[in-house]
């Protein structure tokens, strides 16, 4: 007959009660610690752990009038605490979206930005109007034209020498022997 002290001392006999433990209560320890903690992998880590903890006293919890499950859901509740909390002191987050992110460098894009800047108060007024109302405000000629008050021949105009402009001028600034 097995006693407690024999199932103790026996491996085989603890391991078969972690075993029948496991297949009648792992899913609900899983689900409710992915339902706290909104991250499968981790809430299948923090179930691992709790049956871990359950090993030592699968004969007492096994034998006991106590609900075995309701021992393994505040184990688990607790070690996530317990995990919250130490993340919390080294300022991480527990989860999915605590995984790093790569927030997108737009130091190049202020470079870029004030390159143009540049690039356009080196044009005339007229010019830089002109191409301001065309690919800034993204107005048609016949807009441009009917909002600054010139016909549309001399928007095409303005336009064309601006661009030249605007090529000569970037042309000297990435290479000043030109």
């Amino acid at each position: 007959m097995n006693t407690p002290e024999t199932a103790l001392k026996s491996p085989a006999i603890g391991s078969d009660l972690l075993d029948a433990m496991m297949a009648e209560h792992a899913p609900a320890v899983i689900a409710y610690a992915e339902k706290i903690l909104r991250d499968r992998h981790l809430a299948e880590d923090i179930a691992q752990e709790a049956f871990i903890r359950a090993w030592p006293h699968t004969e007492r919890l096994c034998s006991t009038a106590g609900s075995i499950r309701g021992w393994l859901l505040t184990v688990t509740r607790n070690l996530i605490i317990d995990r919250s909390r130490s993340s919390m002191a080294r300022k991480e987050v527990v989860g999915a979206q605590g995984q790093e992110t790569m927030l997108p460098d737009h130091a190049e894009s202020i470079a870029t930005s004030i390159e143009i800047l540049a690039l356009l108060h080196g044009l005339t007024h007229e010019h830089r109007e002109v191409v301001l109302h065309l690919y800034v405000f993204e107005h048609s000629v016949r807009e441009t034209a009917a909002l600054i008050g010139i016909p549309v021949g001399t928007v095409k105009s303005r336009h064309h020498y601006a661009l030249n402009a605007l090529r000569s001028s970037f042309a000297r600034e990435q290479d000043p022997s030109v």
